[in-house]
């Protein structure tokens, strides 16, 4: 069953379809991922409203390239792109602060419906009601939803009965593992096609510093995950018994990003007890990098066919444009 809401301002309405999911399901999902061999937890939940405000501030970082690399390229080539668009419903996945959108709403005036779909509900609906104000023609559907599953587009008729285009920007992609992007790329069919920011392959000396900021700022968003734990699950993690690393494995061609436990501990989650040993990490992400070529095999292994590929001068990073087969 779905929470249809109204949030409004005087003048600006926000239609929010409300899919997030329930405390139970976060908590089912930690216990499960740290009683694994590798403890894991899924990145999706580093994105409370403090882990996008913290995200928010890694995009303006000096290290973090992806997102001024990811901005020049839309800017350079925001009309051939807002060819692309046509007259689809423009639905964002992850959508964040929805800064990168702006650039091609602007480039392509003829787009009068944005769906924004992001797990982070209040974020959300900020960034769709500053949508709605700035563009005066536009209205802004908010969808609470972990993008990572299948859409319930049933549910949203913003999507079910009009024609869409997926904008997947930034490196999230990159968060999948190689067989979880075509299953990823399968769901995402019903849209019909896609473009997809892709993060690519270079050196460690440029990747390290970019998950890893001289800051701290990657590292208090990958520790607010042990303090939504504590807050939201009762759990008692103490953050100054745990640090934090991102190092480069190029044989995997992915960053390996993780909490550390400084110490031999154990912390309480209810009624459940963890242990960690000294040294022992929890992953918190994996960010695989790619070529041209590789991430091209996996669409199309997914049954889409690659339009075409927009990039940097440098080859840092990559948009790709996808149609389904």
């Amino acid at each position: 069953m779905v929470a249809r809401l109204s949030f409004q301002t005087q003048r600006f309405p926000v239609k929010l379809y409300d899919f997030h999911p329930p405390v139970e399901d976060f908590r089912s999902a930690v216990l499960e991922g740290l009683s694994l061999p590798q403890k894991a937890i899924s990145p999706k939940f580093l994105y409370d409203k403090r882990g996008s405000e913290l995200f928010d501030a890694i995009c303006q970082l000096p290290e973090y390239y992806l997102t001024r690399t990811e901005r020049g390229i839309l800017q350079t080539h925001a009309h051939p792109i807002a060819t692309c668009l046509g007259g689809h419903t423009l639905v964002e996945l992850g959508s964040g602060s929805s800064q990168k959108i702006r650039i091609l709403l602007k480039a392509a005036p003829q787009v009068r419906t944005y769906v924004g779909v992001d797990i982070s509900r209040q974020h959300l609906q900020e960034a769709c009601l500053a949508l709605m104000q700035d563009f005066d023609a536009l209205d802004a559907i908010a969808v609470c939803a972990d993008y990572t599953q299948p859409l319930p587009v049933e549910q949203i008729p913003e999507i079910r009965d009009h024609r869409t285009l997926g904008f997947f920007p930034g490196s999230s992609i990159g968060n999948l593992e190689p067989m979880e992007v075509v299953t990823f790329l399968k769901t995402m069919a019903v849209l019909g096609e896609l473009i997809v920011g892709v993060d690519l392959k270079k050196s460690a000396t440029i990747l390290e510093p970019a998950y890893d900021d001289a800051q701290g700022i990657s590292a208090e968003f990958a520790l607010n995950l042990l303090t939504r734990m504590n807050r939201e699950l009762g759990a008692n993690f103490e953050r100054q018994q745990f640090t934090y690393q991102a190092p480069y494995n190029p044989q995997a061609g992915r960053i390996e990003m993780a909490i550390v436990s400084r110490c031999d501990q154990t912390v309480r989650l209810g009624e459940a007890e963890i242990h960690f040993s000294r040294g022992e990490t929890l992953r918190t992400e994996h960010s695989y990098k790619y070529t041209i070529e590789e991430f091209q095999l996996l669409a199309m292994e997914a049954g889409f066919q690659p339009i075409q590929v927009w990039t940097d001068a440098d080859q840092f990073f990559s948009l790709h444009h996808l149609k389904q087969i």
